[in-house]
């Protein structure tokens, strides 16, 4: 599976040390890397499908201080979706209300029939993108029913009940910015940890980057952050997913195509 990383702050630090060590880490995920820096609507996304210790721009890339107030990084081990530029993660989508979403995900999507609607108009072929292609188009249905944009805690009611239809059989560690909050969520035991600076920055990885007191991210139920600090926790809807053997098979059979 894949791993991923993320920074949600109040102020613009220098993550260039955590990237380091988390791309270091693509020994095990080789097959694409990718990293947002993120700021209202704009969302300024490089990514390449090659391991990342293999790849020369990105050893120049964090030759330099990277400073941001929200990032992503991902590094990409490929289940569903060839090893191309369109499967890297970051996603990023802007919805009709003009704003921008970047997504990170690592798990797999078994049994969410909503999303097979978008296989065919999707530019690469991951569950991944069509997971947020799904998010976007639910908070634009909602927006228009309405007539207006809905507020933050709105949008965060809306994504807790979908996230509580989507894990279900599912294995979603998730990493989402809307260009306000910052949403977590994982149903995948150890897979997700958090670290809180002080002064109002976190940072998720999904194993710990540093000796600091990272800690397990609160289990089966979406969280939402502002500038570094928890401000919305949904519903503990419990559905802890747990590797299957049949899951691990279709896994195998699709990656063997690759």
């Amino acid at each position: 599976m894949c791993e991923l990383f993320g920074l949600t702050s109040n102020k613009t630090i220098d993550i260039t040390d955590y990237l380091q060590s988390f791309f270091r880490r693509s020994n095990m995920h080789p097959h694409g890397w990718g990293l947002a820096c993120m700021e209202g609507s704009s969302s300024f996304i490089e990514k390449e499908s090659l391991q990342a210790t293999r790849s020369n721009y990105l050893k120049e890339r964090l030759s330099a201080d990277v400073e941001a107030a929200h990032a992503f990084g991902h590094i990409r081990y490929a289940t569903i979706g060839n090893v191309e530029y369109g499967n890297c993660h970051p996603y990023t989508l802007t919805d009709l209300g003009g704003r921008r979403w970047t997504q990170i995900h690592n798990g797999s999507i078994f049994d969410y029939p909503g999303l097979d609607k978008y296989i065919n108009c999707q530019k690469g072929s991951t569950d991944s993108e069509r997971i947020l292609m799904h998010l976007v188009e639910q908070i634009n249905l909602a927006e228009t029913e309405r007539g207006r944009p809905l507020s933050g805690k709105e949008r965060f009611e809306l994504l807790d009940r979908i996230f509580i239809k989507m894990s279900v059989r599912n294995k979603l560690n998730l990493l989402l910015f809307d260009g306000e909050y910052t949403y977590v969520h994982t149903n995948y035991k150890d897979s997700l940890y958090y670290l809180e600076k002080g002064g109002g920055t976190t940072l998720f990885s999904t194993a710990p980057l540093t000796e600091e007191n990272w800690k397990p991210v609160p289990f089966t139920r979406l969280l939402a952050y502002k500038n570094g600090a928890l401000v919305f926790t949904g519903t503990n809807h419990e559905n802890q997913y747990e590797d299957r053997e049949e899951d691990l098979k279709f896994l195998y059979q699709i990656f063997s195509s690759l």
